[in-house]
């Protein structure tokens, strides 16, 4: 039995889409990490509070807060390359639409609206495209939220910490909630890609 969530595509062929080519890795250049961990002492100083430790000890304490932190800002920049490497694939995606009679129809405003392509993030799920950990719908909610990598000086403590899964969450439910309520699902095994990392 059909799930009633996927499109139904006349004919039975499997539909060749674009590679995705993923941009994981930021580039940084050389003395970036020293930069970023500058740019983070304060919030980690700010994290230890008033405490009656050593002070060689407190310095340790705020020099392990900084690396966490800023290893927490290289996993937003990696989701965020992945998301933005994932919009990038959707766009060339509805140009091979375009171009494909059976696959154009399915652009309709009622199943598709302009504003939401959330059945292509769907569709890398579904087809478990390797994202080496990469949660897509973050990556998406990310690169949603901000259109360029903001740099590290730009985010708290707790967004690193805490915030930035809930807030890439949000945004991508609230762009994926913008597609019908209907049948808009591309069916996994009616299509095939290759995903491929330019910076591994």
């Amino acid at each position: 039995m059909r799930d009633s969530r996927y499109i139904e595509i006349p004919g039975n062929e499997t539909h060749e889409l674009p590679p995705l080519l993923v941009h994981a890795g930021a580039e940084f250049e050389p003395g970036m990490e020293e930069t970023e961990l500058f740019a983070v002492m304060g919030e980690a100083e700010d994290m230890l509070g008033v405490n009656d430790a050593a002070p060689e000890a407190l310095e340790g304490r705020k020099f392990e807060l900084a690396l966490q932190l800023k290893e927490q800002y290289r996993n937003v920049l990696r989701h965020w390359h992945w998301g933005d490497s994932v919009l990038d694939w959707i766009r060339q995606c509805e140009i091979t639409f375009e171009h494909e009679a059976v696959l154009r129809s399915l652009l309709h405003p009622d199943v598709w609206p302009h504003a939401s392509r959330a059945s292509f993030v769907t569709l890398l799920i579904d087809k478990e495209a390797p994202t080496r950990g990469v949660a897509l719908d973050h990556a998406v909610g990310l690169r949603l939220t901000f259109r360029q990598p903001p740099p590290i000086d730009c985010f708290s403590n707790q967004f690193l910490f805490f915030l930035n899964p809930s807030v890439a969450g949000a945004a991508y439910r609230a762009w994926s909630r913008l597609s019908a309520d209907q049948a808009s699902l591309l069916p996994p095994e009616r299509f095939h890609f290759d995903v491929l990392d330019l910076d591994g």
